[in-house]
């Protein structure tokens, strides 16, 4: 059985998981193509997920070569069944990170009571903004490009390659293989075998 990778974009974009490949996104992409090329796989990556990656980072002439290695289609949204437990327990982690988020509002509310000049209230502004992104963000899906992966792996009985904590424990959640990706190059270099 040829193994099935989706890629998630922060493979290229997370300079601690692209520093495996190489020391910038050009050439951990360049190093990608290579050992990709000779392994016994196949990579997908969601159009979503592709147009997300062009946009932070310019392929240029390495584009045509990861388009040919890479099959960039969409999870077929609109006749993808899923278990509804997932969607139950989406909902019940949403409402439990409003409630962390909520509290954690609440608590610099009261400490702004105390602030007394414009910088006080600025770092009190700048620690609810990271602790609220903190409590509503780390470890969930939280982008429709993330659910494009989730779906397509799902879709492929593929394994998800990312180093996003919220996609690696979703799709654990969903019973899919995940690669990690600091691992990936190592792994990719024992399928070319």
């Amino acid at each position: 059985m040829i193994e099935r990778f989706v890629l998630d974009t922060s493979l290229f974009t997370n300079p601690d998981v692209f520093s495996h490949f190489g020391p910038t996104t050009e050439e951990a992409v360049r190093v990608f193509v290579e050992v990709a090329a000779r392994s016994r796989a196949e990579f997908y990556m969601p159009s979503s997920v592709y147009g997300e990656l062009t946009k932070m980072k310019h392929l240029g002439d390495l584009a045509a070569d990861f388009e040919a290695l890479v099959r960039i289609r969409s999870p077929r949204r609109y006749s993808l069944m899923i278990p509804s437990e997932i969607l139950y327990e989406f909902i019940d982690e949403v409402r439990l990170r409003v409630d962390r988020g909520l509290r954690i509002a609440e608590e610099l509310t009261k400490e702004a009571g105390g602030a007394t000049t414009a910088e006080d209230v600025g770092r009190l502004v700048n620690r609810l903004r990271s602790r609220y992104r903190e409590a509503l963000r780390r470890g969930i899906l939280d982008s429709r490009e993330d659910a494009d992966v989730l779906l397509l792996a799902y879709e492929l009985d593929g394994t998800v390659v990312s180093g996003d904590e919220g996609l690696q424990k979703w799709a654990d959640k969903v019973g899919i293989l995940i690669a990690n990706s600091r691992h990936f190059r190592a792994i990719l270099e024992r399928l070319a075998g």
